[in-house]
């Protein structure tokens, strides 16, 4: 048999329907000279029959089934180490694919220089969109050899086995193998190929897609969308610990700044946005768990990052998990504090009251969000609905409060709009916010979605309203965050001769907008959009562009 120059290993369970994709995408490598393991572990519906199959039409395609699940990704990987024949590795997730040329440009920059594994881009499909994006595109932007991961700490971010092709010898010189028995293994597998290796190779080809699903069901959802699990967040922290003790182990503590403010910025961060929908018992799990790490953690980990995620963390760790809620809603965006408190010299922090503690005044103050100075376009406002009323049909009315802790706006009534913008027209409903208190407004709107104007097909998806404040000219568009409990409503809407089923509810992630679906229904849905679809094709517009010009 003719050895082959890569091993490509693809880990599958219970995943007949999507394990055919990924092996095609293999056989269409324009590499040809590659073998393909299945390392079935041991599923129980239809994929060994589906991987039997496979292999029947392919010569280069062989069959490994695990005696017993193992209940993670190492074991298959590994035992497909064990039986690969090639001098190269690569690693496929049954519901992944790997892009034509994948194999061929890391194959081809191991051969300009010898180097322990290359790795390229990632390119992530959101499977609920088709949206297409890159991931940790700063990582990857240009082609570079490094001696090292001391040459760009950057890299512990990027940390996915299956971006990159390893020199077998590298892998078995370290008897390097994916950990058995733990969650999140490619995280601590691939701290240890970046630690051991002495020169690696980046290209800025795409080497992986990554089909993202958000919001499979939890059931079935990957590990790293299970963070609703306590047991998950518990595996995430000793993962961890356990890259911490490989880089004393190996001699490189100084590169435990860098891994910790990757595990602040990426690890955490990923639960921190549904830190609003848990409750307290889950939360004081979560405090239990993670707070005992974070005091392990460098400060200046911490020190590298934004405010508000720093104030999330100070909060956690302080035990206040009502303003750890509070907290979390504004990640990501331009939200402010119901509250602020300033002390003696004028220094600003979260919340009600002063912080008791050096850390805390350290990690709790707000001078750098320059809440009275910034620009009034990026001011930091905070809208929350109060109060929300079903009315006829369609129509609702919100009672909406506005915290300004910056004191941006003048004393006395404030002129605000809601705006709504289904399709490509805006739906702006005026309203008054009156002064509560200093800092503090109410109004209340009236909105009826009836009056928003649809495109001719209908409109299918998902709008946030936004809340339009005005100041000398300048304006400030700021999230509407809603009640996190209130029950979904939903009202059937005939509007410009198109009909839409819409639903109101909270979004359910991240900060909890309002959230207004729109679902074409009856003729919309079954003539006119398929009719528009159609018509509306770039050569059709081209040419009705090509006829209004010659008409003029």
């Amino acid at each position: 048999m003719t050895t082959p120059d890569v091993t490509v290993t693809v880990i599958v369970y219970n995943d007949a329907a999507r394990l055919p994709r990924a092996v095609a995408s293999l056989r269409a490598q324009t590499h040809e000279n590659i073998e393909i393991v299945i390392s079935d572990d041991h599923s129980t519906d239809d994929t060994p029959e589906v991987a039997r199959r496979l292999a029947a039409q392919d010569s280069r395609v062989r069959c490994l089934r695990l005696p017993e699940n193992s209940g993670g990704c190492s074991a298959p990987r590994n035992r497909a180490i064990d039986i690969a024949r090639a001098p190269y590795l690569m690693f496929l997730d049954s519901d992944d694919e790997l892009p034509p040329r994948a194999v061929e440009s890391l194959l081809a920059a191991h051969r300009e220089r010898e180097v322990d594994f290359t790795m390229g881009a990632v390119r992530r499909v959101r499977v609920d969109n088709g949206r297409r994006t890159t991931w940790m595109p700063h990582l990857v932007r240009e082609r570079r050899t490094l001696d090292g991961i001391a040459a760009d700490p950057r890299l512990l971010f990027e940390h996915l086995s299956t971006s990159k092709m390893y020199a077998r010898a590298f892998l078995d010189r370290h008897h390097l193998r994916f950990p058995e028995g733990i969650h999140y293994e490619d995280q601590l597998f691939s701290a240890q190929a970046y630690g051991l290796a002495r020169a690696f190779t980046i290209i800025p080809d795409p080497v992986y897609t990554w089909y993202i699903e958000p919001y499979a069901d939890q059931s079935s959802a990957s590990i790293s969308n299970q963070r609703h699990k306590i047991s998950n967040v518990a595996d995430r922290v000793h993962v961890q610990r356990l890259i911490d003790a490989f880089l004393v182990e190996s001699g490189q503590p100084e590169l435990r700044e860098a891994k910790d403010f990757k595990f602040l910025k990426h690890d955490f961060r990923m639960y921190a946005g549904d830190l609003p929908y848990r409750d307290d018992a889950w939360l004081a799990e979560f405090a239990e768990i993670m707070n005992p790490y974070l005091d392990t953690l460098a400060e200046g980990a911490y020190a590298r990052l934004p405010r508000p995620e720093r104030v999330v963390l100070e909060l956690l760790r302080e035990g206040d998990l009502g303003g750890v809620r509070l907290a979390a809603r504004g990640l990501g965006h331009p939200v402010a504090p119901r509250k602020v408190t300033a002390d003696a010299d004028g220094t600003p922090y979260w919340g009600g009251s002063l912080p008791a503690t050096e850390r805390g005044r350290r990690e709790l103050d707000l001078t750098d969000l320059e809440l009275e100075t910034r620009p009034f376009s990026t001011a930091f406002f905070r809208h929350e609905i109060t109060d929300l009323r079903p009315g006829p049909g369609a129509a609702l009315t919100l009672t909406v409060r506005t915290y300004d802790p910056g004191l941006r706006l003048p004393v006395g009534p404030q002129r605000a709009g809601l705006l709504l913008s289904p399709g490509r027209r805006r739906l702006t409903v005026p309203f008054r916010l009156d002064p509560v208190r200093p800092g503090v407004f109410e109004g209340r709107v009236h909105l009826d979605l009836t009056r928003a104007r649809l495109p001719l097909q209908g409109f299918d998806g998902v709008r946030h309203p936004q809340i339009r404040l005005q100041q000398q000219g300048l304006a400030h568009s700021g999230l509407l965050l809603a009640p996190l409990t209130f029950p979904a409503l939903t009202a059937r809407v005939e509007s410009g001769g198109t009909a839409h089923r819409i639903t109101v509810e909270p979004e359910g992630r991240n900060p909890g907008r309002l959230q207004i679906r729109w679902q074409p229904v009856g003729v919309t849905a079954r003539v006119l959009r398929p009719v528009v679809r159609k018509v509306d094709r770039p050569r059709v517009r081209n040419a009705f562009r090509l006829v209004t010009s010659a008409l003029k």
